[in-house]
């Protein structure tokens, strides 16, 4: 029998969960229950969550938003509202109930016993406070050290976290930190008192994938040294498969399927595990093709769930299943629950997502350029050493020169402060160029007359990142959507208008009903489809993504890129898709453009960059990046660039990568290399190759 990545499955025994040998649990969650009281009555957040957490191990909780994954953690650290919440079961920490201690006890577990890393450093630090001082903080007031043994403990937990020069990082402040360094810091927060579990919930979101590398193996060996136990809440299976020893997997507020990790990954037995692992980008495999998401929405919380809570969404739904399943061990040793799990396992059922997931889809042939740019330039003014201090530029973005074919996806990628979003600035015209021009279908656009000027800003448009802050909220999704129609003038009557909302709803896959409400009614997938619909008012030739899709879910992120390639072939449109996720931008692009610093360090089409990287910086790119396959990621190495990206007041000389290439030379440190064609359409900006 093969197993669901086809490789042949290995005899199992159907009795035993793979935790033998296992020492006695360290946390034990038993029957829990959460219920929030809110104005739409009562929302059963958890719905009787079972499980264990041994010591040294490490355990992942996936699942879509609002499946449970975060309050269970909050559940256990005590952090809960008291006033409209509450929290039944059993908790049981090495020993100690804590449901059942008061706030005075749990004080006194919380940051000393168990710590947790939230998920953006920058709320969770205190932007008034030193760095110092709010590692000092819990060191004092759990350990009872003095000021200076407190200054030496955090600057030891400053170095041990991969902070350099530490001892004059200390009275830094948050925002004068990159954000895999805040990231560092709250590790380092988390490591202080020498807890025995850390929770650390979605730790490397917001990260560039070399930042994520660094963090997680930096925790991975700190756990396995120090025996920490870690609990890891993340939607990037890409993770779970590389650091994770066993996996839980939520939905709708239960746990669905559990067990070993490489157990689950290769032999799924429930259809939401499988629908979570086919709606993910592979960086591993290169024909673009139809990603299985999973269509619809989880239940709404607030309503009581009679049978299966996945049923609704499920292709392989029966009739049995309008009643509640258990969680019942496999014939792999994981627990699903699932009535038709065994058919699953014998290869009967296959995911099928009502959309034609799989289906192959061609690559937009070569054209014209659309948009081509010109020893590109933009540089900001800004003071060095505080308020007082002297002037410096940052070059943001330094002699780019790069096309865009009509009809085409170029995907941007590279770490944090490499200039991507620069560049989608510029292209929108939201900032000017220091030097170098854009020339949008052969019209230099700072060039144009104002009515020119204005087609243009009409036939550009883009998709933000987060839908929920570009969103107007006192505007309903038909005002929104309509507004660029109104700005510009297309349609005259207010009938077309409306109509013309109507139409775009439906191309975007929302309900007709949507129009009518505002953006906190709607789930994070639904906002992102209405900043589509509204890029596509005005029916543009160009749209930049930037960063589109890397806030949402496994399953509405693979909705939302199924969408936007059907978009691309029904209307002829051009991307320009920037984004840090790399398996999600093979999957989507035409040609691939990889950016550090601001310079262009290589450009090739997607297959090609993907299997024959050639500059340094992508080869470390693509190593860091991880695959949804756990016996693929535990015998490949994880290479990570050593250090921080260098200050864009003073970068390198000669090439700026130079600092971190493990083939740099002097030579290297010399000279500023150029982009070259070293093969057809193959350009790469080292002097090495």
């Amino acid at each position: 029998m093969l197993n669901f990545s086809g490789r042949e499955l290995k005899p199992h025994s159907p009795h035993v969960l793979e935790t033998e040998g296992v020492a006695k649990p360290l946390l034990s969650v038993r029957n829990l229950e959460v219920e929030f009281r809110t104005s739409r009555g009562l929302v059963r957040a958890v719905r009787d969550v079972n499980f264990d957490v041994a010591p040294g191990e490490i355990i992942a909780l996936v699942g879509e938003s609002g499946s449970g994954k975060s309050v269970s953690a909050l559940s256990v650290m005590g952090l809960l509202p008291k006033a409209n919440s509450e929290a039944r079961g059993s908790i049981t920490f090495d020993g100690r109930n804590l449901l059942s201690l008061n706030e005075h006890e749990m004080r006194t577990i919380r940051g000393r016993q168990i710590s947790m890393i939230f998920q953006e450093p920058m709320t969770s630090l205190n932007p008034v406070l030193t760095i110092g001082l709010q590692i000092i903080e819990p060191l004092q007031t759990h350990l009872g050290l003095t000021t200076a043994q407190a200054e030496a403990r955090a600057i030891e937990l400053m170095s041990l976290v991969g902070i350099p020069d530490p001892e004059s990082r200390l009275n830094s402040y948050p925002h004068q930190f990159s954000g895999g360094m805040r990231q560092r810091v709250m590790i380092a927060i988390g490591l202080a008192c020498n807890p025995k579990l850390i929770i650390a919930d979605e730790p490397t979101t917001a990260l560039d994938v070399t930042i994520q590398a660094q963090i997680l193996e930096l925790m991975r060996d700190l756990t396995r040294k120090l025996g920490i136990s870690l609990i890891i809440i993340t939607h990037n299976l890409g993770i779970v498969a590389r650091y994770a020893d066993r996996v839980f997997v939520m939905y709708a507020g239960r746990l669905v399927e559990e067990g070993n990790i490489t157990r689950i990954f290769e032999t799924p037995r429930h259809p939401y595990t499988m629908g979570l692992l086919l709606s993910v980008p592979r960086l591993d495999q290169g024909a673009r093709s139809r990603l299985n998401a999973i269509e619809g929405l989880p239940p709404d919380p607030s309503k009581e769930i009679a049978g299966c809570p996945f049923a609704d969404r499920c292709p392989f739904r029966i009739e049995i299943c309008s009643q509640p399943p258990q969680l019942e061990f496999t014939d792999v040793g994981t627990r699903s629950a699932c009535f038709r799990s065994d058919e699953i396992a014998e290869g009967k059922l296959k995911w099928r997502s009502p959309q034609g997931g799989g289906e192959v889809v061609s690559l937009p042939k070569a054209k014209t350029a659309l948009v081509e740019l010109q020893q590109l330039s933009k540089s900001y003014w800004v003071k060095k050493g505080g308020i007082f201090g002297r002037i410096g530029e940052v070059r943001a973005v330094a002699d780019l020169d790069l096309q865009i074919q009509a009809g085409e996806t170029l995907g941007l990628v590279g770490e944090s402060g490499c200039g991507k979003t620069t560049v989608g600035r510029l292209l929108l015209a939201i900032d000017k160029p220091t030097r170098g021009s854009i020339r949008f279908d052969g019209q230099d656009i700072y060039q144009l007359n104002k009515a020119d000027f204005a087609r243009y800003r009409h036939d550009v448009q883009v998709i933000f990142q987060d839908p929920y802050s570009s969103l107007n909220p006192r505007m309903t999704v038909a005002q929104m959507v309509e507004e660029p129609m109104i700005a510009h003038r297309t349609e005259r009557s207010r009938e077309a208008r409306q109509d013309r909302v109507r139409s775009l709803l439906d191309q975007v896959g929302l309900r007709p009903e949507i129009a009518e409400r505002y953006p906190h009614q709607l789930s994070g997938g639904q906002r992102q489809r209405v900043g589509i619909a509204r890029a596509l008012a005005l029916n543009p030739r160009f749209i930049v993504c930037d960063e589109a899709v890397s806030a949402l879910d496994v399953s509405i992120q693979g909705q939302v890129i199924n969408l936007l390639i059907d978009l691309q072939k029904q209307f002829d449109l051009t991307y320009l898709f920037i984004a840090h996720d790399l398996a999600v931008v093979r999957h989507i692009s035409t040609r691939v453009a990889v950016m550090y610093l601001g310079r262009l360090m290589e450009l090739a089409s997607r297959d090609e960059l993907y299997e024959n990287p050639l500059h340094p910086y992508t080869r470390l790119l693509l190593d860091a990046a991880p695959v949804p396959d756990p016996e693929l990621e535990r015998q490949r190495p994880v290479r990570v660039a050593p250090g921080e990206i260098p200050s864009p007041l003073n970068p390198p000389q000669g090439c700026v990568f130079s600092t971190r290439c493990p083939l740099a030379s002097a030579e290297c440190k010399a000279q500023v290399p150029q982009p070259r064609e070293v093969r057809p359409g193959h350009y790469v900006a080292c002097i090495k190759v």
